[in-house]
């Protein structure tokens, strides 16, 4: 199902209603984007002006969140939808928790990078680091289009990223736990990156989340707490 092929209703006002909150939360999708990728370049640059644009921009995610639930509150109010038009709104509400969650962790991620922009320690592990977090900005990209698009399969692909995050957040954990045996004085900064690691791995998890909004709106199956492969069944059946 598309975007295209949400059911036309007799009130043009109702398809603008669910229109209006599909577009709200694409807009917000984008601020969420631009933040997590500040959230990056203040790490790898240890630039902490940029740490501070993205905590001054938090406020206007929360915002986003709570005008667009306040919507979804009035359109299940007012119009009582049922099926697929309740699906949507359904999956609205719950992306926008998501994404409301995918700013907080990059707004961890840009208070770390203005702790560790003045510490001293070793900073091989970027590079890891770096990777993990373009890693986790593709899931996020993905799972925003798939859900402008409305498309279950493109939002299937991107779901399958998300054990990839947990096993760089492994490696990871790993390698900072041995900079830290090895180097007493790289505690600090090695806490620092532990968290950082920690908020990308979530921030993947959210995006898996995002993806199973869209997989239910489409197909009317709930695919939380279930394996990738059975989430392929779900949405690629077997003929």
């Amino acid at each position: 199902m598309s975007s295209s092929s949400i059911p036309q209703h007799i009130s043009r006002q109702f398809d603008n209603d669910l229109e209006n909150i599909r577009t709200r939360v694409l807009g917000m999708g984008g601020l969420v984007e631009q933040q997590l990728a500040t959230a990056l370049r203040a790490l790898t640059e240890a630039n902490p002006e940029l740490g501070e644009k993205v905590i001054s921009n938090e406020v206007k995610v929360n915002t986003l969140e709570v005008t667009i639930d306040e919507e979804c509150t009035r359109i299940l109010a007012r119009r009582q939808p049922a099926a697929g038009d309740l699906r949507l709104v359904m999956a609205v509400a719950k992306t926008i928790t998501d994404l409301e969650r995918i700013g907080d962790e990059s707004e961890k991620i840009a208070k770390m990078a203005i702790d560790l922009a003045g510490k001293q320690g070793p900073r091989s592990y970027y590079i890891g680091i770096n990777a993990m977090g373009n890693h986790v900005r593709r899931m996020v990209n993905g799972a925003l289009d798939a859900f402008a698009r409305m498309d279950s399969k493109a939002a299937l692909e991107v779901a399958k990223g998300e054990p990839e995050s947990d096993d760089q957040y492994i490696a990871l954990l790993r390698q900072l736990i041995t900079y830290m045996m090895e180097d007493p004085r790289s505690i600090g900064s090695s806490l620092d990156a532990i968290w950082v690691a920690r908020a990308m791995e979530r921030i993947g998890d959210h995006a898996r989340n995002i993806c199973e909004n869209v997989i239910y709106f489409v197909e009317g199956k709930d695919v939380r707490h279930i394996s990738i492969e059975e989430m392929e069944r779900e949405v690629n059946p077997p003929s």
